[in-house]
């Protein structure tokens, strides 16, 4: 039970607004095979990399989706085992490039964790790691694994679009990491976050997720998806006023960088993001 607790399925719901915006961005897809692979990549494949992690790891403090995380035992190692075998096995079923791309994703995954590679312990690797698999390359995997055209998801319009999940990752990745920073230094792993310190990872995260905003509504603009603007604007204000009232409560209490303060910004802006592309998706067969 603690094994499976480990996997954090629960916390894949961070990671859903890269799956809606992919598909958001593609004219047609197979919405069979979209289910699929939504179910492979939240309930299997982000599970395993999140137990993978932990036995690594074996944090003693609040991690991503627990305040208090169980102690690690060897069971979790089996279970994520399981999980990736699963996942490679129920990909294959879909398409071979999708079960590559889901492969890739687990080895790199690994590579993140692992203790005699451990891309976690460089700051700007493990960042760039992250950003660009969770962020471009599961934007590109979701749609070869939906069945959208390889000349659409080339295209260099959707490309663009890739790049902008790489961007929102790229602001959103370093805050999950703020109040880590006793629990990394202690490990040896010297985060982005770490190496940018309090304030400079604040900044850095606001300039990130302006560039991909300013990004996306460019390409919006430039594209005539006015509508996509508004529902954009509109579900990201809240993202916007929790940034800003963590700023302002930090300044006040260096306290307020806490686990759960970290898990709400996490929550209201993975929410808020899927409810945005879906209703993105879902506007042309509503109007």
């Amino acid at each position: 039970m603690n094994a499976l607790k480990l996997m954090r399925i629960p916390f894949s719901v961070f990671l859903m607004p890269v799956f809606w915006f992919a598909l958001s961005a593609a004219p047609v897809f197979d919405w069979q095979k979209a289910v699929a692979v939504f179910l492979i990549l939240h309930v299997l494949v982000y599970p395993a990399s999140n137990g993978y992690n932990s036995y690594f790891d074996r944090d003693e403090g609040s991690i991503g989706g627990l305040k208090h995380p169980p102690k690690v035992t060897h069971s979790l190692f089996y279970l994520v085992v399981v999980f990736d075998f699963l996942a490679v096995l129920l990909s294959l079923l879909i398409s071979i490039p999708f079960a590559v791309c889901v492969l890739v994703y687990l080895f790199v995954s690994k590579a993140y964790s692992y203790d005699k590679i451990r891309l976690k312990k460089y700051p700007y690797l493990s960042t760039f790691t992250v950003v660009f698999f969770q962020g471009a390359f599961t934007f590109l995997t979701v749609q070869i694994g939906s069945g959208v055209l390889s000349e659409h998801y080339f295209s260099a319009q959707n490309l663009v679009l890739a790049f902008v999940s790489s961007l929102f990752l790229c602001g959103s990745y370093p805050l999950t990491q703020v109040y880590q920073h006793a629990e990394d230094k202690k490990r040896g792993d010297e985060t982005l976050s770490l190496k940018l310190g309090l304030k400079g990872t604040f900044l850095f995260s606001a300039i990130s997720l302006t560039l991909a905003a300013a990004l996306l509504i460019a390409e919006y603009f430039y594209t005539n998806q006015l509508s996509s603007i508004v529902i954009f604007a509109v579900f990201t204000a809240p993202v916007i006023a929790f940034f800003a009232w963590w700023q302002l409560q930090i300044r006040k209490n260096s306290l307020a960088v806490n686990f759960e303060n970290t898990m709400r910004m996490n929550q209201i802006s993975s929410l808020c993001m899927s409810a945005a592309f879906l209703l993105m998706l879902f506007w042309p067969k509503l109007f």
